[in-house]
């Protein structure tokens, strides 16, 4: 590589290592960040609500330098890079912007979504403690969603809005 451009970039772990993964980078003071959500798990004796990862195997990182590729890449649990040819893959800032946003404030449910959706609605929201973020509103199994896209991973997050947290998005 001739030059290092600093950004946010995807690692695939271990099965079940995102948690360990994310521990470990953020103890070598490299950003990086976990997606997850509330799940209920039951077991035989009981039922507990768990943090899941929201991208099982997943791991988002922001790459300053060379050092930290190589750093990142060393940490036990990581398998790879995400790759787009033979490059790897950057993400988009608005798009972690997008997740962290709705993992963070959004009180709702958030489905995970391998199927691949038309175009919806750009819109804008509004209202409440997602106010700012830019989505889509598609309609799926008879109701609206507001979707987010996440390209890279061929994923889309979906959550439930109430319609007056909603307005056109301006061009």
């Amino acid at each position: 590589m001739e030059k290092f451009n600093a950004g946010w970039y995807l690692i695939y772990t271990r099965p079940q290592h995102e948690k360990k993964v994310w521990a470990r980078l953020t103890e070598m003071s490299i950003s990086s960040f976990l997606p997850t959500t509330k799940k209920l798990r039951a077991w035989h004796d009981r039922k507990k609500y768990i943090d899941m990862p929201l991208f099982p195997s997943y791991v988002f990182v922001f790459l300053k330098s060379m050092d930290d590729y190589y750093r990142g890449l060393e940490t036990e649990g990581v398998l790879y890079y995400v790759r787009s040819g033979k490059v790897i893959a950057k993400v988009n800032e608005s798009v972690v912007n997008n997740i962290r946003l709705l993992v963070e404030k959004g009180d709702n449910e958030i489905e995970v979504s391998t199927l691949n959706l038309r175009p919806g609605q750009e819109l804008s929201i509004c209202e409440g403690p997602l106010t700012g973020l830019s989505c889509e509103m598609i309609h799926l199994d008879g109701r609206q969603k507001v979707l987010v896209r996440v390209n890279l991973l061929q994923r889309n997050l979906l959550i439930t809005l109430p319609q007056q947290y909603l307005m056109p998005a301006t061009a």
